[in-house]
């Protein structure tokens, strides 16, 4: 019998849990584990930077917190 529950609870995430890992930057790929930075604060990654060091979270987050304001800065 097939199994027709499986995956079903990402159908109602936006995009179906689908966009682009913050930390090594993979597109279109699912971000379904969510991984807690050195400041407490949370963000959902893929699968393969799941098991990522806290420092490479904390890094790849300053780099998207650079790049947003110097996009502000431009605009």
């Amino acid at each position: 019998m097939a199994k027709s529950k499986r995956g079903r609870a990402i159908w109602n995430v936006p995009s179906h849990g689908r966009g682009t890992c913050p930390v090594c930057k993979a597109t279109r790929i699912k971000l379904l584990y969510p991984r807690t930075k050195s400041d407490g604060k949370s963000i959902k990654v893929c699968k393969r930077c799941s098991v990522a060091p806290v420092s490479r979270l904390d890094e790849a987050v300053a780099e998207i917190k650079s790049a947003s304001e110097s996009k502000l800065v431009l605009s």
